[in-house]
Order: C-alpha cells, then structure tokens, then sequence
C-alpha cells in the first residue's frame, strides 16, 4: 500500500523541488497538463497525462515568489516564474487561472495549466535558460578545484592535519518552516564561533557549503582542518562541533559525522589524521572535498549575493 504524505504544506525547499521537477518533465516530455475529450453528451472530459501530477501543489509554488526577500533562482524556478508572469496567472479558489488568448474571458483551472505549460517549455528553449544550465554546471567545476588548492594549502601548513567532514542538518520539524536565508543566518553564526569558541583552538582552515537536497532540504557540508600536533580526537572534535551546531539552532539541527564512519572509506579515507608528507592520500582528501560543492545539490533558489561556499584563510 502506498503511504500518503500526510503534510498538506510543503516547505520552501520541498516546493523549490516541485517547481524544477515539473519544469524538467515539461522539457522531458511534448505532452499538455490536461487533455479534453468530448463525450456523447457533448461535455468535455478531462484526462490526466503524465504532467498532472506535478500541479497538486500549485498554489504554493506561486506563493514561493512573494517577493519579500530578494532572491537568486535557478533556471528551472526563473523559467517557472517568468512563465506566470507572462500568462498573467492569477489564484482562484478552484486553482490558479489565466485569461484566454484574446483576453476577453478567463480560462478554467485544467486549461490554464495548459498555458502555463506551453510557455514554460517555449522559455526552456531558449538561450538564457541553456547558458544558465551551462554556466551552474561550469561554476561546480570551478569550485571542486577551489576545495581541492584550498585543502593542498592548508594541509602543507603542519607535518600533520586532522581534517574534520561533518553534515549539518535540520530536524524534519523544522524543516517545513525553514527559509533558506536562515541557514545562511545561522552559518554566520557558526563562523563567528571559530573566532571565540575553544572548540576552534587549532583550527588552520575551514570549508563550508549551503546545498539543498530532496530528503534533506537544506543542509550544511562542512569540513574543519586542525593543526595534527595539537588535536588528536578526530571522532570528539567532530561531536563537538555538532553538539555546537545543535546550540546554533537552538535545538533544530542535528549532525552526521563522517569520521565516527571513517573505517567505511578503507583505504580511500580522506579524512581524520593526514600526513603532509604523504601525498598519495592527497587523492582521498580531494575526494572528500569535492563531495561538499557537488552540483546535484546546489541551491534552487538563495538570498540575493549570499555565498553558498565560505573557506577560511590558507596563509
């Protein structure tokens, strides 16, 4: 039996989510939202295609854009806002509906969707949206060789470096009334912490990147470098920093730490005590770096001039 979602609303992150998924079916696929089929009577019947499903939620993906906040969005949310905008969509109590072609008569809630549909796939042909496409996979290139000098250049500091790789989540209860600006609200936070905070004593660098995920929503990928000769515990410093993270939120987040599993990676660990010297490792802590800005979970949408991905100095 298939187990119903019990939630009625979604959050910010799950409707991001539902927004690109309908947008890359419609590039997927050549079918309307809705077709009409006549009946003997001389009614219209509505048939389900293999879009439908995608518009249960609607009237929230419309209320994503409420305009309060400045935002960035990627090309599928842009391509989605633009395209109701264009139609003039407009909400109703059965659902959001546009007027015809002629504009002289509103068009019922099936053939509105029909419309939207329509435009949303003239607008991912064009060349904006492509270059767009283009241009985020180019930038998660650029950014899994930033991580990897970045972690050359802290580990060459000391003859030896504890590298820390830690996940910051948010509680499922929380989730539904998380806004992206508030995990960057609380990764200010968590920075300031490095300044102030003992449990930061050695710390020779840092990475730390904002992502979105569909079981996760947002989340935290962090990895923290600490001089070797001075910190030894790996497993506790990684506690710490979560049991941290916990007090950020004020008991909203919790944590996943990749060094309590560390034996897992066998000998591709990246993480833990590595050796300056030791070079053949270095292909293991690349590895693990660029698992924090990998492009499948970037951002769907992100505070206007927020930096996803922060690191500390490597002088």
């Amino acid at each position: 039996m298939t187990k119903r979602n019990t939630y009625t609303y979604l959050s910010q992150s799950d409707i991001a989510i539902q927004i690109e998924r309908l947008v890359q079916a419609i590039e997927q696929h050549d079918s309307p939202a809705f077709r009409f089929r006549q009946t003997r009577t001389g009614n219209e019947r509505v048939e389900e295609t293999r879009l439908s499903r995608y518009f249960t939620h609607i009237g929230q993906m419309m209320d994503l854009f409420d305009d309060r906040i400045e935002y960035s969005y990627s090309e599928h949310l842009q391509a989605f806002r633009e395209a109701c905008q264009d139609i003039g969509l407009e909400r109703r109590p059965t659902g959001p509906v546009c007027l015809n072609e002629e504009g002289t008569a509103w068009l019922d809630h099936q053939h509105s969707m029909n419309v939207l549909v329509a435009r949303i796939r003239q607008l991912t042909r064009e060349l904006w949206y492509r270059r767009k496409k283009g241009d985020r996979r180019r930038q998660a290139r650029q950014q899994e060789a930033r991580v990897c000098d970045y972690s050359d250049a802290v580990v060459e500091r000391y003859s030896r470096t504890n590298i820390i790789r830690i996940d910051l989540y948010y509680r499922q209860e929380a989730q539904v009334r998380l806004r992206v600006e508030h995990v960057f609200d609380d990764l200010v936070r968590l920075i300031a912490e490095h300044q102030r905070n003992p449990i930061f004593d050695h710390l020779t660098g840092y990475i730390c990147a904002v992502e979105q995920g569909e079981d996760r929503g947002y989340h935290i990928h962090a990895a923290y470098f600490f001089n070797g000769n001075e910190v030894r515990g790996d497993i506790y410093k990684a506690q710490q920093i979560g049991e941290l993270w916990g007090r950020i939120t004020r008991g909203q987040g919790h944590f996943n730490s990749c060094n309590h599993d560390k034996e897992k990676y066998e000998s591709a660990c990246g993480i833990g005590i590595v050796l300056r010297n030791d070079r053949t490792i270095r292909r293991n802590v690349h590895k693990a770096m660029r698992y924090l800005v990998k492009d499948a979970q970037q951002l769907r949408l992100k505070p206007l001039r927020a930096k996803c991905l922060r690191r500390g100095q490597a002088d």
